[in-house]
């Protein structure tokens, strides 16, 4: 139901009890006319805010709907998998996702709820400072937590609307595409009815609505404030939010001065110290990459995802990629495992340093390669019967991933050199040890070599972008989105990279019942970009969002085995 946007912050305050009707004349009307908490304390209101991070992820939706996973069944043609569950294939299949169950994690209904509730709470707990203090952005024991609520509600209105919605574009364009509700109050009612224009914001707007949010909260923030302050929006993660924000919206300026202030004056000590990770176990691998107080590790979700689960021994997976003919076309899918693990960069070669011996496969080479981080952690709640919850740890913003916005900033700004230091900055920090060069970039990225994986098609101009690449830039642009590519994967962000650059998908797949290879591709203006609502929002009355927006194919049949209009740099096409 579209009420359960934002009424299950009650579920996170404390559990409520069913009141019967009290006739007024008892003194009954002078109590609280049920259990529920009353958040009427600074001290309260920062307890209330640890319940407005989401335990749910997009990452896997995301990462089927994108192109860093091959399907088994087709590059192994001996594997004939089923999919860990049937929303999987729909995702990948860039269809409607109709098969889940209010239980199944990593769904677009775990999703839209999560998030809705994350911000829920934070409207209850901004409500509740409006009534503490005049202004709690100067209360010195407000102003923090004041901070904390419009950040992370910013946040998880951007995750929602990068998902949900088709990309940002231009603030013309951008103003035609519907966004989603942009909630900033608490419900007072049964049922909100979010289809209204109070609710029903274009992209732009959504957009306008997160930079407010970012802005009046950003400055609040204090550290010393948290006991933990990687699992709360810090300064740095903060900063670094605000610096993808502005490089998803093309204010590089702003996107500079933010991730400039996330890394500070020596970025090399912020990022990752892959080195120091000890090896030993698979838990040591994950406690060391997960610490809470690496200065990489700007902000770290705890989620119930089964993502580990979909990648061992399933049906999807980073993997070799293979050539087949099919109605006498012959089609080359390409190796994902090459282009994020084991193909080389720029200036290295092979399999990125700092992965040796943090690869792992589960049975046998037909179900992919997986690096250790997405090992999962369980906890039980029965030992002696083996039942209890699945964790996975994600790190949704890091020092890499805002180095590498700052690096794609700085090179729309015309400072190339400076986009080449930090994504030297990158590889070095990986453990490579040769130095980064123009030439180098050039010659990985040529997009005259025939087939080149590690280049992909992009279309900024019918994406709104006001500058063009070309020449040795757009090589640099290719380098520093291969190495975003490298360093978020199986945090979803590649999926957002091909939206907002329109980059040409292609998905080739077969049932396992199924001899015969479907192949579709996903163009700049296919509308299936857009991830479509839960059944039970678009059930209770909100409109369905893959229809609208600037976005003209539709999409949703195969390509035919005959060449495509757009050939990739990776497709070979034979009669």
């Amino acid at each position: 139901m579209i009420a359960k946007i934002t009424n299950t912050v009650w579920k996170c305050l404390v559990s409520c009890v069913i009141c019967t009707a009290i006739p007024a004349c008892t003194d009954k009307l002078d109590e609280v006319p049920d259990n529920r908490t009353e958040i009427d304390s600074p001290d309260k209101v920062k307890k209330l805010l640890t319940s407005a991070y989401p335990v749910s992820t997009p990452a896997v939706i995301c990462e089927l709907s994108g192109d860093n996973y091959v399907d088994d069944n087709v590059v192994v043609p001996a594997t004939h998998n089923d999919a860990y569950d049937k929303f999987h294939e729909e995702a990948y299949k860039w269809v409607d996702i109709n098969n889940y169950s209010i239980n199944s994690d990593d769904t677009p209904y775990q999703v839209w709820e999560a998030y809705y509730g994350g911000i829920s709470v934070c409207n209850h707990a901004i409500a509740a400072m409006d009534e503490m203090s005049r202004d709690p952005s100067k209360d010195p024991e407000l102003s923090h937590s004041w901070g904390e609520a419009h950040i992370l509600r910013a946040y998880l209105h951007f995750i929602l609307v990068n998902v949900f919605a088709e990309a940002y574009k231009d603030e013309t364009t951008s103003r035609e595409d519907r966004g989603i509700p942009y909630v900033t109050e608490p419900e007072t009612v049964v049922r909100v009815d979010y289809s209204t224009s109070e609710y029903l914001h274009s992209v732009a707007e959504t957009y306008d609505l997160i930079e407010k949010d970012i802005l009046e909260g950003i400055n609040l923030i204090d550290d010393s404030k948290y006991s933990v302050s990687a699992y709360h929006f810090n300064r740095n993660a903060a900063n670094a939010f605000a610096a993808r924000f502005y490089l998803f919206k093309r204010d590089y300026q702003k996107c500079l001065q933010y991730a400039n202030d996330a890394l500070g004056g020596t970025p090399m000590s912020m990022l990752r110290k892959w080195s120091a990770i000890n090896q030993n176990t698979m838990d040591s691998r994950l406690n060391d990459y997960n610490d809470e107080t690496a200065p990489c590790n700007f902000l770290i979700q705890s989620t119930y995802s089964l993502q580990d689960r979909m990648l061992s021994a399933c049906r999807y997976a980073t993997n070799n990629g293979t050539t087949f003919k099919q109605d006498g076309v012959t089609w080359t899918v390409p190796s994902t495992l090459g282009i994020v693990m084991s193909g080389g960069g720029p200036n290295w070669s092979g399999y990125l340093p700092c992965y040796d011996g943090n690869l792992f496969i589960w049975g046998g080479q037909e179900y992919g390669v997986w690096l250790f981080r997405v090992y999962e952690y369980f906890e039980y709640t029965d030992k002696i019967a083996g039942i209890g919850y699945v964790h996975m740890l994600y790190q949704p913003l890091t020092a890499e991933e805002t180095l590498l916005c700052r690096a794609e900033a700085k090179l729309y700004l015309g400072d190339q050199a400076g986009a080449i230091q930090d994504l030297g900055f990158w590889t070095a920090s990986h453990m490579v040890t040769n130095p980064l060069t123009l030439a180098d970039i050039t010659r990985k990225y040529n997009r005259s070599t025939r087939n080149n994986i590690y280049v992909s098609a992009l279309h900024p101009k019918e994406m709104g972008f006001e500058k063009v690449l070309e020449g040795d830039d757009l090589a640099v642009l290719d380098c520093i989105l291969h190495f975003r590519r490298i360093e978020r994967l199986y945090e979803g962000d590649r999926w957002y990279d091909i939206k907002r650059y329109g980059i040409t998908v292609y998905h080739f797949y077969r049932g396992p019942q199924e001899d015969n290879i479907h192949i579709d591709s996903l163009t700049w203006n296919d509308t299936r970009r857009v991830l479509q609502l839960p059944n039970n929002v678009i059930e209770a009355g909100y409109p369905a969002n893959r229809t609208t927006g600037s976005g003209a194919m539709g999409g949703g049949g195969y390509v035919s085995a005959t060449p495509a209009n757009e050939i990739l740099p990776f497709s070979n096409y034979t009669k």
